[in-house]
């Protein structure tokens, strides 16, 4: 189904129009699930989950060793260290072992050719990993730093493609670049001065430490205003991300923008990154009803101007405005039905921005692939993490999904930073 939507429409009922479109996408895709005992979210039929481990502090990113370790970065460090490791030792889906250590905040975290690599909002580093080590007895090497210090945006999110490079998340210190920023009617600086060393994502040497940011980095794609969601596809052999669109077009451009155009605009936008590619921030914003890129009001736009500028490239999709992704993972096992190998799962950390109405995303979503593109529409996969149903404010969530990784048996493994939890998913059956 498609909306055709003509520029002189009515802005309200556009956007109403375009509420009821998202519901009819997910709707479908939330029937038939059910609920796992005691876990708080609903997943497909044959799907069940088990509450790996809870109470362990706001997990961030998430990755599985292949002797089953569970290691998560923490938003916020513990008395006992800022990285938790977790253990089954009896197989019974749940931690029962868990162990802290390492030292500082921070959100990526990830295993690359036998060390644990973590970032925090200014350094990406790594632990060297011996077996039958849980804990690493290895002091941490620094592998980038040099990161500007920012206090919007500033998580650096990463992955590594099979040639031994790790792409580095660089997000932008602002809302859209606005002389003042989050200023009522401050126009945007063009061009843009963050998009030297921020709003991009920056390709460095894996194995390589020392590197300092940008100069030892390759720019690899900018115009990308928070690529928090990115992962590496083996099979599409191509870096993918999902960036958070900009925020308070209502507030900020009031005579433009009505509160229901705010809460369903711009996309979430989900791409496949190319070397040297443009995606459009600060200058334009995707319209997901439009399915147009659209010119920002910083930038002379008015809700309605399409961008001429044939350089900045259309997402793969256009996901609800204000969802926050925050988490990909392409599936790489072989324990999930056929119809999911290959595929994407997508965190959702759930919105602010769509107040007054309510808030929506706090869910991860599956997007099927082949051939290194989506080959059908995106679903629902697992729901139910805001426990309130309308949810008006994120902090009133019961959780905020944040971390995915495919364990090496092929569960699903489920982070979420508010509610400081930890799922297990897999495929019992049809």
């Amino acid at each position: 189904m498609t909306l055709g939507m003509t520029p002189g429409r009515n802005k309200t009922s556009r956007f109403a129009a375009a509420t009821v479109l998202a519901t009819m996408i997910v709707a479908p895709a939330i029937a038939g699930h059910h609920e796992g005992a005691d876990t708080g979210i609903t997943l497909p039929e044959g799907f069940t989950a088990t509450v790996f481990a809870d109470d362990i502090g706001p997990i961030r990113h998430i990755a599985v060793r292949d002797d089953g370790t569970v290691y998560g970065m923490l938003y916020r460090q513990s008395g006992d260290g800022g990285i938790v490791a977790l253990k089954d030792e009896d197989g019974d889906g749940k931690a029962d072992i868990t162990r802290y250590f390492g030292a500082g905040d921070g959100s990526g975290m990830g295993l690359h050719d036998g060390y644990l690599y973590f970032s925090t909002n200014i350094a990406v580093s790594r632990y060297k990993l011996k077996a039958g080590e849980m804990v690493p007895s290895a002091a941490p090497e620094t592998v980038i730093d040099g990161f500007p210090e920012q206090n919007q945006h500033a998580a650096k999110l990463f992955t590594f493609d099979g040639a031994g490079n790790i792409y580095v998340n660089v997000g932008a210190p602002s809302n859209a670049c606005q002389e003042e920023t989050r200023v009522e009617g401050s126009p945007g600086m063009q061009p843009c001065p963050q998009l030297r060393q921020q709003a991009g994502i920056w390709r460095y040497a894996a194995g390589k430490t020392g590197q300092a940011h940008p100069a030892d980095g390759h720019r690899y794609a900018t115009g990308i205003r928070n690529g928090m969601a990115l992962d590496w596809s083996n099979a599409a052999g191509a870096l993918f991300f999902a960036t958070h669109g900009r925020d308070q077009l209502k507030m900020l451009w009031g005579d433009l923008y009505s509160d229901e155009a705010n809460a369903e605009l711009p996309a979430e936008e989900f791409h496949r990154a190319v070397d040297g590619g443009n995606f459009g921030w600060p200058y334009t914003y995707w319209d997901p009803i439009r399915k147009q890129r659209m010119v920002g009001p910083e930038y002379g736009g008015d809700g309605e101007t399409v961008s001429e500028n044939s350089a900045y490239r259309a997402p793969l999709i256009g996901f609800p405005g204000h969802w926050a992704p925050n988490g990909l993972k392409f599936y790489t096992g072989d324990a999930f039905p056929e119809s999911y190998r290959g595929g994407a799962f997508l965190a959702f950390h759930g919105s602010w921005n769509r107040m007054p109405l309510p808030q929506g995303g706090f869910n991860v979503v599956f997007i099927p692939f082949s051939g290194g593109a989506p080959t059908g529409d995106w679903s629902v996969f697992a729901d139910g993490f805001a426990g309130a149903d309308p949810l008006m404010s994120p902090s009133d969530a019961a959780y905020r999904p944040t971390g995915l990784a495919v364990a090496p048996d092929g569960a699903l493994y489920i982070g979420a930073d508010q509610g400081s939890r930890i799922w297990r998913v897999i495929y019992s059956g049809d």
